[in-house]
């Protein structure tokens, strides 16, 4: 009889093994480098074979993907802090993916992980550098955003960096996107008098109704972004949180106090510039104002990520962060998704779910 069951199981596994071994696979490569705005032919898709899986590997699953403006500066070839995509080769980013199938001790089948993962629908991984999630802290998708990247770097941006005190005033540009939401609602923790700069009044009307934000400017509409940050912020700026450049942050600039601190976190107003942009001479004000004004990559406090998590996690539990995701189905609109990004169509953190959860 054990013999029976024994040729009954190996002849199940071949074939679960050749399965595996013959899964269709879609890939997202790129594939040109973008002049200006990226669009839908940067992008290539590719099928291939899912390869069978040698000891150690793990064969993951994608359920949730994460498209950042980030992205964008690595689809040029210019020098950055992190290395630029390869033409031909698949985008990566963010990634919440389920264990499919295991020959790595450390983890089983079922496990959800969190790691820097290629536009896959699966992808054979060796186990390093991915992290465990516990399903029951919070949603998956919160791990790509309040409780993951974007979450992270308005922590560190806002509270280590700008350390705003009660009564100051905190201005955000961005403000509807993953990472101003947390920003605004970190700085009202604080006691601050939070003012916000969007780009819809759908925006406008979020920030202020449901985040608490005290003002909110939406500077597609607005006739003098000058004289609106001034007049949205009478006692003048104590704190800015930069995620946009440009005229917005011009217009700030003129409004700081002394003492004011700068967290310059994005620059995605430039980010599709096919010429150098040019702008205010800042340095004359920094000075006459005493003021601080400092860039971060959120990778820069990677050893005091996991206390701030626990904050955050403590926060959204009790009810004190609010958060909003964006999130759009289906592998194949993962490119459109991101280009979506540059023309202000996600409020908080866009996301793409590939596939439900299978355990």
């Amino acid at each position: 009889m054990a013999d029976t069951l024994n040729k009954i199981f190996s002849s199940w596994f071949c074939r679960y093994s050749m399965q595996i071994s013959y899964m269709k696979n879609k890939t997202i490569l790129l594939a040109s480098r973008p002049k200006g705005l990226p669009t839908k032919e940067n992008f290539r898709f590719e099928e291939s074979e899912v390869p069978a899986l040698q000891d150690g590997e793990v064969l993951l699953k994608a359920l949730y993907v994460s498209v950042d403006p980030y992205m964008r500066g690595r689809m040029s070839d210019a020098k950055s802090y992190v290395p630029p995509f390869e033409v031909g080769q698949p985008v990566s980013g963010g990634v919440v993916a389920e264990v499919e199938e295991s020959k790595n001790n450390s983890l089983a089948k079922g496990a959800v992980v969190l790691g820097n993962l290629p536009w896959q629908q699966y992808s054979v991984h060796n186990g390093h550098g991915l992290t465990r999630i516990n399903p029951d802290v919070a949603p998956l998708s919160y791990h790509l955003g309040i409780l993951g990247m974007p979450g992270l770097t308005a922590y560190f941006g806002l509270l280590t960096i700008c350390d705003p005190k009660a009564g100051e005033t905190v201005v955000v540009s961005g403000a509807a996107g993953a990472v101003g939401t947390v920003v605004g609602q970190l700085a009202k923790l604080k006691g601050c008098r939070v003012v916000g700069v969007a780009g819809s009044d759908e925006k406008v009307a979020y920030l202020k109704e449901q985040l608490g934000f005290d003002e909110a400017i939406n500077y597609k509409t607005t006739a003098n972004i000058n004289e609106a940050i001034a007049s949205a912020c009478p006692d003048g700026v104590d704190v800015y949180f930069d995620n946009v450049g440009g005229e917005i942050s011009d217009a700030v600039y003129f409004c700081i106090n002394k003492h004011a601190r700068i967290s310059v976190c994005g620059q995605i107003s430039y980010y599709n510039n096919t010429r150098p942009a040019t702008g205010l001479r800042v340095e004359p004000i920094l000075l006459t104002k005493s003021a601080l004004m400092k860039g971060f990559i959120v990778s820069d406090y990677a050893s005091e990520f996991e206390q701030a998590a626990r904050e955050l996690a403590g926060w959204v539990k009790n009810g004190k962060l609010q958060y909003q995701e964006t999130i759009t189905v289906g592998f194949d609109q993962i490119p459109q998704a991101f280009l979506g990004l540059f023309a202000g169509e996600n409020t908080g953190k866009q996301l793409v779910m590939v596939a439900e959860r299978s355990a």
